[in-house]
């Protein structure tokens, strides 16, 4: 029987599990990564949700309301923090601290066929995956107005981002305080000398300076990115700047990766990671900044003075 119902979607997917089937083999790392999907399954069934169907590693599921749906999520959060913690012992997995959890959340009209669901709300939360972070939780506008207040209070916007398949941009907000349990300079502690209030992106004779306040920045192919690299390698959102903490955060959204050279030469490859931008260096979209054919964007974070003479 088809029902066309109003549903909160809800998309989760592991992040890190290919790092399991190294070190595990894949026997073994088939069965890591199934007993951590099944660890998500209760935050669902608990919070009045039901699971559509699971994806390998990670899996679909629909509620009723934005609140059972947001509960569920940060359920999920806190039942993968506890099985990374695990990777921590003596005789853990290094591969179990690498998992990282990412959550996508839409509301609209769904057509539920066959156990299955349909719809433009199944697409965006399917897709808003490929924009969120590590440990992140991502929602629509729709979701945000069935929150109260305070929950509210506790997301802040991504603006509007362009979803792959889709031509409409989808107003995207992001639950805060996540991204600071994983976003790392991945060189230790390099705290810059004081709180950089600019970076400057510059990419063949196209230079453009962004002010903290003006974040988040969208570095990508697609002519709605706030940033456009027009490079066939270059994903249509590529990568996405913030400001949290204090400080500027690159995060990887595409296929292709993304790759940060700082001014002391070693590269860090981002696959769907962040890491702190500080100094100045060069970002390579698709491919890393040494190779001479990438699209390779040079970056400069500014401090107090010279970010001063900003609109």
């Amino acid at each position: 029987m088809t029902q066309i119902t109003q549903r909160t979607i809800l998309f989760a997917d592991l992040r890190g599990s290919t790092g399991l089937f190294e070190t595990l083999g894949n026997a073994e790392a088939t069965t890591v990564v199934t007993q951590c999907v099944s660890a998500l399954v209760p935050a669902v069934v608990q919070r009045g949700g039901h699971v559509v169907k699971t994806l390998g590693d990670g899996l679909m599921a629909v509620f009723d309301t934005p609140v059972q749906a947001l509960k569920a999520a940060s359920q999920m959060h806190e039942a993968l923090t506890v099985i990374a913690a695990r990777g921590a012992s003596p005789a853990g997995s290094a591969g179990l601290r690498a998992l990282r959890l990412q959550v996508a959340l839409a509301r609209g009209e769904v057509v539920e066929l066959g156990g299955d669901c349909f719809g433009d709300a199944v697409n965006v939360a399917a897709r808003l995956l490929d924009h969120a972070g590590d440990n992140e939780t991502l929602v629509t506008a729709a979701v945000l107005e069935g929150l109260g207040g305070a929950q509210r209070r506790q997301f802040r916007s991504l603006d509007q981002i362009v979803l792959r398949g889709r031509v409409e941009p989808v107003q995207i907000f992001v639950l805060g305080g996540r991204r600071s349990d994983s976003a790392a300079t991945q060189f230790g502690d390099v705290p810059p000398p004081a709180e950089p209030d600019a970076v400057r992106l510059s990419w063949l004779d196209q230079s453009c300076t962004f002010a903290s306040r003006q974040m988040p920045v969208v570095l990508g192919r697609s002519p709605q990115a706030h940033y456009r690299v027009d490079d066939s390698r270059v994903s249509r959102s590529h990568a996405r700047l913030d400001w949290h903490g204090g400080s500027f955060q690159l995060s990887d959204l595409s296929y292709n990766g993304t790759y940060v050279r700082f001014a002391d030469g070693e590269i860090v490859s981002l696959r769907r990671g962040s890491c702190t931008l500080h100094g100045r260096g060069a970002i390579g979209l698709g491919g890393t900044p040494a190779d001479p054919g990438s699209a390779a964007v040079r970056f400069e974070v500014l401090h107090d003075d010279a970010a001063a003479t900003l609109p």
